[in-house]
């Protein structure tokens, strides 16, 4: 059965600004990058725990989730 936090888009990538990769959960967190790591493995582990923290605390708070709406896009490669 899928965990209500795996609805959320959730993804890593590297920031020049930061010198460091960056954490994004768009539909939890709309301002931005939420955690950084040295590695894009540590950087996504920090947002999962992030994330699962986010998500239980609401529910048990009884806090509404917002919908999980942002997809994962791919540029389209003209054939």
């Amino acid at each position: 059965m899928m965990k209500t936090q795996d609805q959320y888009l959730q993804f890593v990538r590297w920031s020049e600004e930061d010198g460091a990769y960056v954490g994004y959960c768009p539909d939890l967190f709309p301002a931005g990058g939420v955690c950084h790591g040295e590695s894009s493995v540590e950087a996504y582990q920090k947002l999962t725990e992030i994330v699962e923290d986010t998500v239980t605390t609401a529910q048990a708070e009884g806090y509404d989730l917002p919908p999980a709406s942002t997809r994962a896009m791919r540029e389209a490669v003209p054939v």
